[in-house]
Parts: C-alpha cells; structure tokens; sequence
C-alpha cells in the first residue's frame, strides 16, 4: 500500500523509474510476481510485461528491443495522427484570419497572433530570441535553401542560434531521415558553438519552434509566408510535449551519428515505406510523407519487393504484413 501511494502519477503510455527498475528486474529473473507489478501498471499498458501462458500468477518481460519498437511506432502514429489534425486545423481556419469583421480582430497581447510575410515572421522569431532565452526546440521538415531568399533566411537563423548559444542556452533540432547527408544541415552544426544537438525521424511534423517553452511558431499557410504565434500557455505546453515525445523516438544525429540497423535485409527506410504502402498511400503521398522525390520513393519500393520477392504491388502488401518487419501482431 506504501509503494501504491508513493508511485507518482504519470502518462501511461510512458515507463517510469520504478517501472523500469521492475523491468530490469524481470529481465534477469525471467518474470516476476502480478503482485509485484499491480502498484505499476505502465509496465502491462506499454506491453513491457505480459502474462506467462505457464503460470497466470507471473508476468513474464516482453524482449527490450521488440519492446521498443511497438512503443515507438506507437508514438510515431500519435505524432503522425496530430500533424494530420494540426494540417486541417491550418487548413480549415488560417483563410478565416484574413476576414474584416467585428469579431475577427484581436486584442493587445493575444494568445495567438497571425503573422504575415516572411520578414515578419523573422523579426518575431528574433525577438523572441532574444535575452534571456535558454532553449529552443526546432523542427524542420525537408526544406532546401536553393534560392537567395531561403540562404539569407539560414544565415539570420545561424546568427540568432549562435547568439543564444553564447548565452549559455541550447537548441534542439529534430529533422527528417533524408536531410541527414545534406550538406547544409551538417554544415550548420560544424559552424554553431555550444550546446546544439539534432535528431532525425522518418515523419516529422510540419516546421515548427518553441522557445523556452514559452511561445511557439508554427505555420499558418502551405506557402510559408504566414505563421502563428502562440502564447497561450496550454497550447504552448502540447507543442513542447509532443517536440520532447518525438525527439525520444528519433535517431541521434549531431554531436554523436547512430546509424539505424537493417532488419532481414529491409533499411530502416524501406520499412517506413511498408508502413505506408499497407496503409493504401500512393507513391507519390508516400514521397511527400518520407521527404523524398517519387522517383527515389519508387527505386525504394522496387528494392523492398526484390527482397520480399514480391512480383506486383498487391503481393507486397501481403508479403510485408506476413514478413513481420512491421511488427503489428500482439
């Protein structure tokens, strides 16, 4: 009863330190006790221990590598689930903030401020940046710099980062897997000095940052040219949450680069593309979704069917769900 009441509270779809512990500990015992884990019940809805068939009075632990997949494709679809929810949302409301009405203006000091035009945006960004800022979360998503524009846009970034960097600050930058060999991003982290860290993801959301966790931006128009500043508090708070879910699932890129393993011969890229095929998705949906051009989306898909030995598309959806490489059984 003691343990009970002293277990904090926590999201549990997320192992906490107790739980973890139990975990290890049933790792090398090979199970433990239901008793023992009823004042942890994260352990069982995040699948880390499941009944012994041999004993129903026993837990057995769930292998930490099969574990850690369920659990980050899991969050990987609640990210995916809420960047499709933000789109229509963008989608649906950010042509309404253009209307002259009485009841579209807003106040001094709003929660959420429309912003409009690139230099705009900038300048805010800039001068949220500045002073005594101690963090910030960035997410960006396949975006070049091919034009002169988008090249002085990455040089005023690269100073304000740098100047939050000199005051003791930290970034947090999370990318899509294709950007990982561009020139640009490895660049930017040869140049900056101090606490900058990046990781990657197949699917992020669309581009977004938050500073201190105290106001976000986040865009308001396909085009780039519109964006929103957020200050309210809660909504501020569910963009930092969701930036810290999905950096836990990402793969380290800067200071130290992991390189994701092959699982019977499919890349961690062509699995992303499994995913989506047998979700029905179109090549050219599922380029746009991995951050890739069709033509390379397509030289991917005709790899994974060479190594499943698929002979058409309906046979790879059937191929890939009985090869397991999704892992979307029990």
């Amino acid at each position: 009863m003691t343990t009970a009441a002293a277990h904090p509270a926590h999201d549990p779809r997320d192992p906490c330190p107790e739980g973890i512990e139990l975990y290890a500990r049933a790792l090398r015992e090979g199970g433990v006790g239901v008793r023992d884990a009823s004042v942890l019940p994260c352990l069982t809805r995040t699948g880390l221990l499941r009944t012994d068939p041999r004993d129903p009075d026993r837990l057995e632990p769930v292998p930490p590598a099969l574990a850690l997949h369920r659990m980050l494709r899991a969050a990987t679809e609640r990210a995916v689930d809420e960047r499709r929810r933000g789109a229509r949302l963008a989608e649906a409301l950010a042509p309404l903030t253009r209307i002259d009405g009485p009841r579209t203006a807003v106040g001094e000091d709003p929660a959420i401020r429309v912003l409009s035009g690139t230099e705009r945006i900038n300048e805010a960004i800039t001068e949220a940046m500045t002073g005594t800022v101690l963090e910030l979360l960035c997410v960006q998503p396949n975006i070049h710099y091919s034009d002169s524009r988008g090249a002085a846009a990455q040089a005023v970034a690269m100073d304000r980062d740098q100047a939050l960097l000199d005051r003791g600050g930290r970034i947090r930058t999370l990318y899509q897997h294709t950007q990982r060999q561009m020139p640009l991003v490895l660049a930017r982290y040869e140049q900056l000095r101090g606490d900058a860290e990046a990781r990657s993801l197949d699917e992020v959301t669309d581009r977004l940052i938050v500073v201190d966790r105290d106001v976000a931006f986040i865009p308001a128009g396909a085009d780039g040219t519109q964006a929103l500043e957020v200050r309210h508090p809660a909504l501020v708070a569910f963009l930092a949450a969701t930036f810290d879910r999905l950096w836990w699932q990402a793969t380290p890129l800067y200071p130290q680069t992991v390189h994701r393993p092959s699982l019977n011969g499919v890349t961690p890229r062509q699995r992303a593309i499994a995913g989506l095929l047998i979700e029905g998705h179109t090549d050219a949906v599922i380029a746009d979704r991995l951050g890739m051009n069709i033509r390379t989306a397509r030289v991917h898909i005709a790899k994974l069917a060479a190594t499943l030995g698929s002979e058409s598309r309906a046979q790879l959806g059937y191929l890939i769900g009985r090869s397991g490489i999704l892992d979307r059984g029990a």
